[in-house]
């Protein structure tokens, strides 16, 4: 389990654990907030396609999906 401060998200970098269509490197280009300030959202960019989808933040934490950095 990846441990994850949720008010340092914006512009982290991430590695798909399962790229799909060439798509492994992702930057956090958003953060969704609730009306208390907390981050409920993220939005995650591919960098090589330049897609995005949004995810909730927590789903970062899965090590078997997501690694922290680049690699």
């Amino acid at each position: 389990m990846n441990r994850i401060n949720p008010n340092k998200l914006l512009h982290s970098k991430w590695t798909a654990a399962r790229p799909r269509n060439r798509e492994k490197h992702f930057l956090v280009v958003g953060c969704e907030r609730d009306l208390e300030d907390n981050v409920t959202a993220v939005e995650i960019e591919a960098v090589l396609t330049r897609r995005s989808e949004m995810l909730a933040w927590q789903e970062l934490q899965d090590a078997s999906s997501w690694l922290m950095g680049w690699r």
